[in-house]
This record gives structure tokens, sequence and C-alpha cells, in this order.
């Protein structure tokens, strides 16, 4: 009665809906799956429970979850350690300038691709003194630490993002997930911008807008401009700043890092090999890159057991309590997960894809502007969510079936526009956990931290509009990319140069 028809665009409807109207990403979520279940058993109640709880069983994948919590449980081990405290200490001493302590912070950020909550953790406690020393602002901090996590993690193959977004990809796409994600790479216009105007204002040296205002107040040695006594108590009682044993060394922060990484690559290349890959390439178009994950997870665990315990870093009966801790806190990402991923299921059961494909008939010119109408109404949805992760879940499998038989080229330019409004909207909703994160990590007044990340974030949005425009009419990786850094570039200088006239 309700599958393969237009009731199948109901769940992810509701969910969308709701996340505008609550703001709770939870309650949005299973309310789309639930009205999912109740659709497929047309609204018999033991039915739908049924259908609910098994299609929830089905769709989970554990070993992504199984990664999370044990990518937790390394994050505690190295701030309970000292490793963080002590590399902090370390580029403080070596840091000469404000301009070089910005780029050691976005360089680090862009180094910790493995997981957003690990970058935003690890950034904002290891630079923090860091950049309190050459005077610059929370708001600054915390905008470098966001801009640093998610976009440098949705275009890293090697990453819990990439496993995630591997798991989107409906089954029987005409490529595997890992495959059309490294495709989406090049197109992901938004992460690359962002990425690219950190490093360049950070090594160019200038501010604008509400961000300006908070760097000067910072140079007269105000960090917070406003909402700083709430950070004051905390100063003396940071929980990064390492556990009773504490006598970390920078070692304990760089080796698990290389050690997971490292492992997370090889293994990749492994199961790449082990299921039929002949080259490299193959290898990790072939990998399964949830399995790799929980690997180098293991490996890196039991690295640091090693690594602690003999030395008395940190105490056995600490090193136990990061199984519980680490569980804590990934859960937030563990829920939305299981949530998107029930979604999801529900969606297929009720043959979202079939109607889709029957419903739409794009004729050439409106083709050329999706991209751009996609990116557009993936920020909407995450903005307005404040989750990156249960858009690609609701948009992904749809942008999917809409192209997977007309254009394969236009199907990677279309996810890459999902992922990067996305995390753009995510990027700049005041109700993101990363976002949350972020100006925790940098202890900013976290409404400073969204309207300062915001103007910034806008420019970067309307030159990914004037990109995914060539993008949709030539198709064209190298042409896409290029053109879009020129322009940016060119926005930025203008910008300098204003703001130089100005003062």
């Amino acid at each position: 009665m309700f599958v393969g028809t237009w009731w199948s665009l109901m769940p992810p409807i509701v969910a969308i809906a709701l996340a505008l109207l609550t703001k709770e990403v939870y309650l949005s979520l299973f309310a789309g799956c639930a009205l999912g279940a109740l659709l497929v058993a047309e609204f018999h109640p033991w039915i739908a429970f049924d259908t609910l709880f098994n299609t929830m069983i089905d769709s989970v994948d554990f070993s992504i979850l199984m990664f999370m919590i044990l990518l937790g449980m390394i994050v505690m081990l190295m701030q309970e350690s000292g490793g963080t405290r002590a590399y902090g200490e370390w580029a403080s001493s070596h840091l000469k300038s404000k301009r070089s302590a910005l780029v050691t912070t976005s360089l680090l950020g862009a180094l910790i691709f493995v997981d957003d909550y690990f970058n935003c953790l690890t950034v904002g406690s290891v630079m923090r003194p860091v950049t309190d020393k050459y005077k610059v602002s929370r708001a600054k901090l915390a905008y470098i630490i966001d801009a640093t996590a998610a976009p440098v993690c949705i275009i890293a193959p090697i990453s819990s993002w990439a496993a995630a977004v591997n798991s989107y990809v409906p089954a029987g796409s005409s490529m595997s997930g890992f495959e059309m994600f490294v495709k989406t790479i090049p197109f992901n216009l938004y992460a690359i911008l962002t990425l690219y105007m950190v490093f360049f204002t950070s090594i160019v040296g200038f501010d604008f807008g509400l961000m300006k205002k908070h760097e000067e107040n910072a140079a007269k040695g105000d960090l917070f401009t406003s909402g700083g006594e709430e950070f004051q108590n905390q100063e003396t009682k940071d929980p990064t700043e390492g556990g009773k044993y504490a006598k970390g060394k920078v070692i304990d922060l760089i080796a698990p890092m290389v050690v997971m990484i490292a492992t997370a690559i090889a293994a990749m290349i492994w199961t790449g090999h082990l299921n039929g890959g002949q080259n490299l390439v193959e290898d990790f178009a072939n990998c399964s890159s949830s399995e790799a994950l929980v690997f180098a997870g293991l490996v890196t665990v039991g690295f640091l057991l090693l690594l602690y315990l003999p030395r008395r870093v940190i105490g056995f009966k600490d090193f136990m309590n990061s199984v519980p801790e680490g569980g804590k806190l990934m859960m937030p990402a563990i829920l939305i997960l299981v949530l998107a991923w029930t979604l999801k299921g529900m969606t297929d059961a009720l043959g979202i894809g079939t109607f889709v494909r029957s419903a739409i008939n794009l004729n050439s010119s409106l083709m050329n502007f999706v991209p751009l109408i996609i990116f557009c109404i993936a920020i909407f949805i995450a903005f307005s969510s404040g989750t990156s992760w249960g858009t690609f879940a609701i948009f992904v499998p749809i942008v999917v079936n809409m192209f997977a038989e007309l254009d394969p080229t236009m199907m990677i330019i279309s996810v890459a526009a999902v992922l990067a409004g996305a995390v753009c909207g995510d990027h700049i909703s005041p109700i993101s956990d990363t976002t949350i994160m972020s100006s925790s990590g940098a202890q900013s007044n976290h409404i400073n931290h969204v309207q300062t990340q915001m103007q910034y974030a806008f420019v970067v949005i309307a030159v990914c509009a004037v990109g995914y425009l060539i993008a949709g009419f030539t198709e064209n990786w190298w042409l896409t990319l290029l053109c879009s850094l020129v322009i940016l570039t060119g926005v930025l200088l203008e910008i300098r140069k204003r703001e130089m006239c100005g003062r």
C-alpha cells in the first residue's frame, strides 16, 4: 500500500521537520524511524514494533560502533597520561610568534583526521596554552579547531566519517561506498576551501568582521571579549591536564596517533588485497574500511598499554576506566548513527529508490543546476538538525538512487555536494555537537564562536555556490577546484585590502 509510493518520502521529511521545530536530533530521527515502521506495517502496532526492532538490528554496523568506543578510549588515555599537556608545553617553548602558533594549530587540526571528536578534544587542550601566550582570542582558536575537524575528516579516506558515509550507500550501487567516497573528495568544495581559508588567514595574518574585534581585544589582554567568566574557574582544574600520574611526554601523544594511522592504512590495503585488489588503488577501493579501523583501534589500545603502564605514566585502574569513559564520550555520535542507520533501513524497506527513480525525470538543462540545489538543501537540513551524519543518512541514498542509472559522474558530484553541504550546515549550526565541542575545547563562549565562525563560513559558501555551478556544467574536478580556489583567493585578498584601508 505505501511501499514504492510518495509515502516513502515521509519518514525523512518528518525527521527534518521535527528537527526544525524541536532542535532535537534524537527525537527527530526516532520519529522518522517510527513513522517508517508504521507505514511498512500498514499501522499494525505489533508488526510496526517488530519491523522497527529488526530493522534497527539489521541496519547497525557494529564494527563502526566498536571503532568509536575504541577511539574514545584512546582520546581519554592520551589526556589522562599527560601527553596532551606535554605537547602543549613543548609547542609553547618552540613557537616564537603568533603566526607560527596559528599555523601550528591549523596543522595539528589537519593532521588529526581520524575523527572530528578526536580532533576537537585534542587540538583544544594541546594548543590553548600556546595560543593564550601569543594573545590569540578564544573565538579564533575555536574557529581553527572547528574548521579543521569535520572538513578534514570528510576528505580523509581513513576516518570514522569515511566509514559512516560508506555505510549509507545503498546496496546494489554501481560502485562501492568507499570508492564513491574517494571519488567525491576533489568535488567536496566546502571542506577543501575551508581548510585553504584557515591556512591562508593564518599565514597572511588578517581577520575581518566580528573576529577582528575579538583579535583586537585579545591583543589588549582580553581573550574572551565576553562570556569568559564561565571558564575562569575551569582553568585550574582542566580535565585534560592528566591523571594522578601525569608523567606523559610528547611521544605519548604523537606515537599512538602515528600507530593508529599507519595501522589503519596497512589494514585497509590488506583487506582490499584479500577482496581481490590487484594494485594500491584497487586495494583501497575494495577494502573493508570499518574492519580496518577497528583493527587499528585495538592495536593502538594494546600499544598504549605497553607504552604507558611499564613507565607508570598512568595507573592500571585509570587505564581500565578509559573503557566506560571512552564509551560515554562517543555516546552522542553512536546514538545519532544508530538512529540514522535505522531511518535509512526504513526508507529502503519503503522502496524510496524505486519511487525516486520513477518520479524524477531530470532533463539535461536542469541537471546542470542540481549540484548547487543539493548543496543548498544539505546546508539547510544540517543547520536545522545540527548533524551532518544524519543529513548523510537521509540524503545520500536519495541522491544515489536519483543518478545511479542516469549519469555516474553527476552522481559523484551530487553526493559530494551532499557531503559538503552537510559539513557546512553542521559547521555553522549552533546546536551541532562539533560546534559545541569546539567551543568547549577552546574554552570560548559558544555564541561568540558561532557568530564569528558564521561570517567566515559565508565567504566559503558563496564561492562554493559558484563552484558547484561550474561542476554542474563541466563535470570536471580540476577545473572546478582550480576556479574555486582562484575565486576564494581573490575574495580574501579584496577583504584584506579593505580591512587595511579601514585602519
